[in-house]
């Protein structure tokens, strides 16, 4: 078995930071990211630098990258003025996000579900006419801190309804309030066909990674998540960071699960990042290391 992992950590990740990064450090990231084998890397976010200020400068990032046979560089764009940045920066993939519910997706978007699904498919026909992978993040898609439990059949019809549009269909528990059944009951219930299925996890309820195992046993072939598990939500409350992308790479290996990740690199990679922001990172294994790196 194999998976695609994604790693959010280099905008989902340092979105929600107290330290803002220049673009210059950022681009060192993503590719360091690709130097230990990273396939798919969410490097940048192109939105107004004066709501997400640690975003600012995505054009500099993507000049910065280095690029790798085989590896996608994506961008989040959540309308049109952000694709046609997107698209003039070179980037492969587009990322779309919205939530599931009204009242987040008012907060986060200042937009309807209806509005957001509708830039959602006019961004997707763009982004097909250009050659551009599009993939979109159905968010709050298990549990809203607003509205509370989320219908899986309304969050189904969602993904139904966009599919055809998307490469790529994420279901995202954005708060990190999932448990394992819920996330096989949702992704299980969902027929896509030829649109692939991922899901995005947080582990603020320590469930990250046991949700992840089931969204796998489920049918999603991609999983986001982000290097020493940074990040968050700074629109939801008390919605801590994704699950760690070296901490997933442990257990899937662990699992039999090919990654194509090199998990000494990425733990190197966590090391680096917590010089850079100056703080322990919520991830595990790049702290305790690994058997191998117990016996050496």
């Amino acid at each position: 078995m194999r998976v695609t992992i994604c790693d959010v950590g280099p905008r989902d990740g340092l979105q929600n930071q107290a330290t803002t990064l220049t673009p210059e450090v950022r681009a060192e990231l993503v590719n360091r990211l690709a130097d230990a084998g990273l396939r798919r890397i969410e490097a940048v976010s192109f939105v107004n630098p004066k709501l997400v200020p640690q975003m600012a400068g995505a054009e500099e990032v993507v000049a910065g990258l280095e690029r790798h046979d085989g590896v996608v560089f994506a961008g989040l764009a959540l309308n049109e003025r952000g694709y046609d940045r997107l698209a003039a920066a070179g980037l492969d993939e587009v990322h779309f996000a919205f939530a599931a519910t009204e009242s987040f997706n008012r907060r986060n978007q200042n937009a309807s579900v209806e509005e957001s699904v509708a830039a959602a498919e006019r961004i997707a026909g763009r982004a097909k006419e250009d050659g551009i992978r599009a993939t979109v993040t159905i968010g709050v898609a298990f549990g809203c801190p607003f509205e509370g439990p989320v219908d899986p059949g309304h969050v189904a019809k969602l993904a139904e309804r966009l599919a055809p549009s998307f490469d790529e269909v994420v279901f995202a528990d954005t708060i990190g309030v999932a448990v394992p059944r819920e996330v096989r009951g949702l992704i299980g219930r969902v027929r896509l066909p030829g649109t692939t299925v991922g899901a995005h996890l947080h582990n603020t309820r320590n469930t990250g990674y046991a949700n992840a195992l089931a969204a796998l046993e489920a049918g999603a072939t991609v999983l986001d998540a982000s290097v020493g598990g940074i990040g968050g939500c700074p629109f939801a409350p008390r919605a801590t960071g994704n699950i760690g992308t070296e901490d997933l790479v442990y257990v899937l290996h662990g699992e039999g699960v090919e990654t194509g990740i090199d998990l000494a690199a990425l733990i190197g990679v966590a090391e680096w990042l917590e010089g850079v922001l100056q703080r322990p990172l919520e991830g595990y294994v790049y702290r305790a290391g690994t058997l191998a790196s117990l016996a050496g």
